[in-house]
């Protein structure tokens, strides 16, 4: 059932990346919701479920986009799996240590993604750094906000069954 629950997701994050794609800053895109995916899986299940469900998620990113297959895979698996990594080591149920694992995997995601093209020759990435502190920003915010939803998700529910049985 969990594992149903990440391929939705992820499928779910592909269609909206998909969609908003064609909203660029810059060159780059301002939210990348599959690596947000890709960090909260590892965050919330560990670094094993964080490397396929990077490795998946990359893949099929690539496939779907104009570059070299297999570049987002790995640069996403590597990020999801130390993010998981660093979820399973300390403690990071608090707001600000999610948010600073959300620059930092976005960061490192970029270094991965970028380096690997230049080093085989394949594109040059003149001074991106701007646009990747925007998309490091935005993947932070968007990732704050999905873990406030459904960690709060339960309770609210359960609150909305207490009020509805006290109306009776």
């Amino acid at each position: 059932m969990r594992a149903a629950g990440v391929f939705l997701a992820i499928a779910l994050a592909l269609a909206l990346q998909t969609s908003l794609a064609r909203f660029v800053v810059r060159g780059t895109v301002a939210l990348d919701l599959v690596l947000v995916v890709v960090v909260y899986v590892a965050l919330t299940t560990g670094p094993v479920t964080g490397m396929l469900s990077g490795s998946i998620a990359g893949i099929v990113q690539d496939a779907l986009s104009s570059g070299t297959v297999g570049i987002g895979g790995l640069a996403n698996a590597i990020v999801g799996f130390f993010a998981g990594v660093v979820g399973q080591q300390f403690i990071v149920t608090a707001a600000f240590p999610r948010f600073v694992i959300f620059v930092a995997a976005t960061f490192a995601h970029a270094a991965l993604f970028m380096g690997m093209y230049v080093l085989l020759g394949l594109k040059e990435f003149p001074s991106p750094w701007a646009a990747v502190l925007s998309q490091a920003l935005a993947n932070s915010v968007v990732g704050m906000i999905a873990f406030m939803i459904i960690e709060g998700l339960p309770g609210a529910m359960e609150r909305r069954k207490v009020s509805r049985r006290a109306k009776r």
